[in-house]
């Protein structure tokens, strides 16, 4: 099974809503259902991304922002979201990206200059997988990387313009 990167904005009444449904339910289900249009799966790319960040020097604050957009923050009284509803228990439970840390990231998104980056990627598709992590990727790296990139900034553009919260976690 395919492990990737999801991403959920949310609202705090949401998030409130969910804690409910868990706590009344029997087998603590949270109700989990953000609407698709508030949801974002970016497959490996944003990992891919980061490690050819940290491994080639190409960028720190690259390489911060998307450790910490991937990664998200243990918050307390967020456990009802570790439940089979919500993610498949590989790894971490779900964790939460505050209002507030969704628009610095967001903001650091915007600033990050992928073109720079990307101009350091090796030219030939499997020096460039290799330097990812993505031994056996077929396509244009680049292209994979740079698509997944401006999915990612624009949702959380969006979540930052109205205020939300972002649930990371890998399924």
């Amino acid at each position: 099974m395919a492990l990737t990167q999801q991403f959920a904005r949310v609202t705090p009444r949401f998030l409130e809503h969910c804690r409910a449904a868990a706590l009344a339910s029997p087998d603590a289900a949270p109700g989990w259902a953000p609407p698709p249009t508030d949801t974002l799966d970016t497959d490996w790319a944003l990992w891919g991304l980061l490690r050819f960040c940290r491994g080639m020097g190409a960028d720190a604050a690259a390489a911060g922002v998307l450790d910490r957009l991937t990664g998200g923050a243990p918050a307390e009284g967020m456990d009802f979201l570790d439940h089979p509803d919500v993610h498949d228990g590989f790894g971490d439970p779900p964790r939460l990206l505050s209002a507030a840390a969704v628009s610095a990231i967001s903001r650091a998104l915007d600033d990050t200059d992928l073109d720079a980056i990307l101009a350091r990627l090796p030219a030939a598709p499997p020096a460039a997988a290799a330097a990812c992590g993505l031994p056996g990727f077929s396509g244009g790296v680049g292209a994979y990387l740079a698509g997944h990139f401006t999915t990612t900034r624009a949702f959380f553009r969006e979540a930052a313009r109205r205020g939300m919260c972002v649930v990371a976690w890998v399924d």
